[in-house]
């Protein structure tokens, strides 16, 4: 769910991006949101299996942002099809 993490769902958390631009800390988020520093660090670095609208809901509250901007997707490549012997 990370940037970089090879989730085969494609979803992707840009909560790194969003914390950077607000000038806030993880620790600060943990405080304002009420979820534990550790749950966070799980989502954040995309190890994240669910989120419950609630937690989602705060977290867009905390940051000012739309669930859209807390989440994307990213379609894995389709593999390449090798052409068939004739």
């Amino acid at each position: 769910m990370g940037e970089g993490a090879d989730d085969p769902t494609g979803v992707v958390v840009h909560l790194d991006a969003l914390l950077e631009e607000r000038g806030m800390t993880l620790a600060e988020l943990s405080r304002r949101v009420g979820v534990t520093v550790v749950n966070l660090s799980v989502l954040k670095n995309g190890r994240a299996k669910a989120i419950r609208f609630s937690t989602l809901a705060r977290l867009c509250a905390v940051l000012r942002c739309q669930p859209g901007d807390l989440l994307g997707y990213r379609a894995a490549p389709k593999p390449t099809e090798s052409p068939s012997p004739d």
